[in-house]
């Protein structure tokens, strides 16, 4: 950091490296899946946090819909390949159980009718589900989810993944052909690497101005999952790395920053699909369920897209979905 230069290598070439200066350093590196050092997890799960993870988990429920179908697939073959576990009852985990749900009562029920019933999603969580919302929104998201066919919640931890299976805390084995690991988060091994101070989660400790301690006052930032306010925890959380992401370009624009005030996150609330049609929306002001709730949430999703160009082709693509069913090509 003394000499005001990064030392980057190309995600392309992975053996060119080269060198890029710089007035002002904005570390925004976000964070990995925490894998709690459970045994088979880096080698047989598939993670939720980067795009080429989702093409992957598309591609591998399609492959196994594709093996459950070949002759000479048992019955108990065909019902591994048509499991499915989540390990992670936060948003992110059910909000995939629930698209999956949909995948499979929308559009699996169309193109493979005879394997439709045996389709089968379990969600593992050691506590509650969607322990950050309201404990009426939980109960009825729990509620709904229970009363979904062939998909179960189950309350213990996970001990081990295996290439078919994984083992939960009671030393029971769960067959299955795809395992998401969606259970908090880890810092990456750039953060790791960093000689500077650290929350206990191994974050970037900054000021209140985003300034990462120990670090030259107003050289170098910290914004998103890789960094935490000294003495002042925040969740992580798009909102929060968003907000600071928007005060941070206006404190590094501000003439004067030394009478620049302090961060303030103001939460909007929280809001999580659970399937069908049906919504969560946990809000400052109240709080909803149900289809007004899932209108809210696409509502609110559609204000977060950066362009009018997106504005109009995600409700296309929406109507698409709805009239044709969802594209189940593999690429």
């Amino acid at each position: 950091m003394e000499r005001r230069v990064v030392l980057c290598r190309s995600a392309i070439d992975g053996e060119k490296e080269y060198e890029v200066g710089y007035d002002k350093l904005v570390i925004g590196v976000g964070a990995i899946s925490n894998t709690f050092n459970v045994p088979g997890v880096e080698e047989h799960a598939h993670f939720l946090k980067e795009i080429q993870d989702a093409r992957k988990i598309r591609n591998r429920i399609l492959s196994n819909f594709e093996l459950a179908v070949q002759p000479g697939t048992s019955k108990d073959e065909k019902k591994r390949f048509l499991h499915t576990v989540i390990v992670g009852g936060g948003p992110t985990g059910v909000e995939f159980g629930a698209e999956l749900y949909d995948f499979v009562r929308e559009d699996v029920s169309r193109l493979y009718r005879n394997e439709a019933t045996m389709v089968k999603v379990t969600l593992v969580e050691s506590n509650k589900i969607l322990s950050s919302f309201d404990k009426r929104l939980q109960s009825y998201a729990e509620k709904k989810i229970r009363q979904r066919e062939n998909f179960n919640i189950i309350q213990s931890s996970v001990t081990a993944v295996n290439r078919d299976s994984i083992t939960i805390k009671s030393g029971e084995s769960i067959p299955c052909g795809l395992v998401v690991w969606s259970t908090g988060l880890a810092p990456r091994p750039f953060i790791k690497m960093l000689d500077l101070p650290k929350s206990n989660h191994g974050q970037l400790l900054t000021d209140r101005n985003l300034s990462v301690l120990g670090a030259p006052k107003n050289q170098t930032f910290a914004i998103g999952d890789c960094s935490s306010i000294d003495n002042h925890i925040l969740p992580c959380t798009a909102q929060v790395a968003e907000q600071k992401g928007r005060y941070l370009a206006k404190y590094l624009n501000e003439q004067t920053p030394n009478n620049f005030p302090p961060f303030d996150y103001k939460g909007l609330g929280m809001l999580a699909y659970i399937g069908a049609y049906q919504a969560l929306s946990d809000l400052p002001d109240f709080k909803l369920q149900g289809f007004t709730s899932w209108f809210l949430w696409r509502s609110a999703y559609m204000t977060r897209l950066g362009s009018w160009r997106l504005r109009m082709q995600v409700p296309i693509d929406w109507m698409k979905t709805f009239l044709f069913g969802r594209d189940t090509s593999r690429f």
